[in-house]
């Protein structure tokens, strides 16, 4: 199975150097979408309904202290680690929300159920690691 970090590499590689907010953003959306689509996870890791929209921990600890990055920027993780069909379902993600704002994306999260439900009864600045479970993920965006 692929990681977190074949994705971002992937996305890097795609659309180029980005503000680590929309990587993670993207990141989701690939997951989400995979869910709906395949009922199967892109990649074990998780996200969690952080103040900024949906977060990867170990996405996030790679690009800690970095505003933008590139594929260079992402030491773990290869791309070709990725099916075909993968890569394809990825480029659809990346087609429909790639040239969206950051900003925008953290909006569309938030707007939500996964992100929503989970941060449910946090207030709006408060800290959370409240986990944004696959199956609320695959749920919502396989319904809609």
């Amino acid at each position: 199975m692929a990681n977190v970090f074949d994705v971002a590499k992937y996305i890097l590689q795609q659309k180029g150097r980005m503000s680590t907010w929309k990587l993670q953003k993207l990141c989701y959306y690939a997951q989400a979408w995979e869910l709906a689509w395949v009922e199967t996870p892109l990649f074990d890791e998780d996200f969690q309904a952080w103040t900024n929209g949906p977060v990867c921990p170990e996405l996030f600890h790679e690009h800690q202290g970095k505003f933008m990055i590139d594929q260079n920027d992402i030491t773990r993780g290869n791309p070709d680690n990725l099916t075909e069909e993968q890569k394809h379902d990825i480029d659809i993600v990346i087609r429909d929300y790639g040239d969206m704002d950051p900003y925008d994306l953290r909006e569309l999260s938030h707007q939500e159920d996964p992100w929503k439900n989970a941060r449910e009864g946090t207030p709006d600045m408060a800290h959370s690691t409240v986990l944004i479970t696959k199956s609320s993920i695959g749920e919502y965006y396989g319904g809609l």
